[in-house]
């Protein structure tokens, strides 16, 4: 038993030191261009299409980089901009249906499943999620 509870504080452990080298950096790239004005560059470009999402243009950044790399970075840029719990639930939502589009794109091929059409599917779901949330909340 004291076995199973030490590899399970292992396992732990390791899930975390995994997560910390993905967030602390993308915490940090995402500061640094809020710093020097990229973000409000990028928020600029896409709040007109941002709006119909109820989210600010800069949340866009977000979903970019949970949709390439994976949730946990998206979250990191979350945490980085300010957010309303209204904007956090509909990003969320959005992450929670496509996320890690490249990685997954790997198990799709193997499984035979086309990868464009799927991505696709999973990149219109998610904006079509966004839109009926910022409708509903």
């Amino acid at each position: 038993m004291l076995s199973t509870i030490n590899k399970g504080f292992k396992n732990a452990f390791n899930t975390y030191i995994d997560l910390v080298k993905i967030i602390i950096p993308v915490y940090i790239l995402v500061t640094f261009l809020k710093y020097t004005g990229v973000i409000e560059i990028i928020a600029d470009f896409f709040s007109p299409i941002m709006i119909y999402l109820g989210l600010p243009g800069e949340a866009m950044l977000a979903l970019l980089t949970a949709y390439l790399l994976n949730m946990y970075a998206g979250l990191a840029v979350i945490a980085s901009i300010d957010l309303g719990v209204k904007e956090i639930t509909i990003l969320g939502a959005m992450i929670g249906i496509a996320h890690s589009m490249i990685i997954e794109s790997a198990v799709f091929k193997k499984i035979n499943v086309n990868i464009i059409k799927i991505n696709i599917l999973r990149t219109v779901m998610s904006i079509l999620a966004g839109f009926i949330l910022n409708l509903i909340i």
